[in-house]
């Protein structure tokens, strides 16, 4: 099956007008001009389908209110249709492994959770994986994701350390007011839930799970790192993604020791941290940023991408690739993430402006389509012409 008459985002380059034939679940060919026999598409965008490393959506989902806990099949629906809305056709969900929080976060609910979406995940239309967050400061979570590595639940696992006083909360005052306002407590409540971290036992916790994850091929990601000193920690520790970086300093240590520097989606549409932490834009301007996840905004993550390429911050192929080639790399998916012959058809059909999401195919097949894509429609036979384009 061709898509003809499309702008194609291709790794490199941009063809203005071209055409894209399916065969199976990859894709087969690509020319540039459009193809009698062809879907016709003219006036819109095709870009590979978004591979999100940090997706935090799922969970208001499945508790849209403080002690509200929805079936996870319901809010899974829900979700996906969010998700393929946005067109992302690869997500790595996140699920919290943090112990002392209520609802969703608990190691023990997290655990719980994951087997729930592995079992259901094979009756969705993209293709889910699961990012295990650990909580460094609360080590007692550390059996329940020792678990789940075991069961081979876990595609992504990331240290985070909320510990007050660094990282993402530089005061125990901001700690308190973020937590009171994202748990839906009082601030005495968070102020009097919290402790101390077992010193001692951190940084065994964090060496097993993480050679547990290497030996099962999980990558390794850090979270909020504030300085050379925690990047070159978790860097020796085998982690590969650097999320979301709290100042420059640490993001460029990160680059510098080839790791991916992932940002928000939000930040970078936004042009700012919604909690006041490095700016996905400063982190561009300093060559560091390597990939935008959607982080709590599934929407975000393509019209960041194209947001930057107008502003000029970016070529194009550059801007699409933070939000599919670049993370799907990261992660050992090379069967996706761009628009070249051979790999897994995930691809995204869009209106430019105003910004929509028209399609969505995953592994091939449609999975997404809105009304007004013309599927009936048959081209001009007079008009142009075609010729193959060889794609790296």
């Amino acid at each position: 099956m061709w898509l003809s008459g499309l702008k194609l985002v291709l790794p490199d380059q941009v063809l203005p007008l071209g055409s894209l034939r399916l065969e199976g679940e990859s894709i087969a060919e690509i020319r540039e001009g459009q193809v009698d026999e062809g879907i016709p598409l003219q006036g819109l965008t095709l870009v590979p389908g978004v591979i999100d490393l940090h997706a935090d959506s799922l969970e208001p989902e499945l508790e849209p209110r403080p002690g509200v806990q929805l079936a996870a099949e319901m809010a899974l629906e829900v979700w996906e249709n969010r998700a393929l809305a946005a067109g992302m056709t690869t997500a790595f969900v996140t699920l919290s492994f943090w112990e002392g929080l209520p609802g969703w976060r608990s190691p023990e609910t997290a655990l719980a959770l994951a087997e729930q979406l592995v079992a259901l995940r094979s009756h969705l239309s993209l293709d889910l994986r699961i990012h295990a967050r650990y909580e460094v400061s609360r080590p007692l979570g550390a059996a329940a994701v020792r678990h789940a590595l075991s069961q081979g639940w876990v595609d992504l696992l990331s240290f985070m350390d909320h510990t007050p006083g660094q990282g993402q909360f530089p005061t125990l005052e901001d700690y308190v007011r973020y937590m009171a306002r994202h748990l839906g407590q009082q601030p005495e409540e968070v102020a009097a839930s919290l402790r101390n971290p077992s010193q001692p036992e951190v940084l065994p916790a964090l060496a097993e799970l993480a050679q547990q994850a290497k030996e099962r091929g999980v990558t390794l990601a850090s979270h909020d790192d504030d300085s050379s000193d925690k990047v070159q920690l978790m860097a020796k520790l085998g982690v590969k993604i650097s999320e979301f970086p709290v100042t420059l300093e640490a993001a460029g240590e990160a680059q510098q020791l080839g790791l991916l520097v992932v940002m928000g989606a939000p930040n970078a549409l936004r042009g700012s941290s919604h909690v006041g932490n490095l700016s996905a834009l400063q982190a561009l301007k300093a060559g560091s940023l390597g990939a935008l996840a959607t982080d709590y905004s599934p929407a975000a993550a393509l019209r960041a991408a194209f947001a930057l390429a107008e502003k000029q911050a970016l070529e194009l192929p550059q801007a699409i690739a933070l939000v599919s080639r670049n993370p799907a790399q990261a992660v050992g998916l090379q069967d996706r993430g761009a628009l070249c012959p051979g790999l897994r058809a995930d691809l995204v059909i869009l209106r430019e402006k105003p910004f929509r999401v028209m399609g969505v195919f995953v592994a091939g097949r449609p999975v997404f389509l809105r009304e007004g894509l013309g599927w009936q429609g048959r081209l001009d036979p007079q008009g142009v012409g075609s010729r193959k384009v060889e794609v790296p």
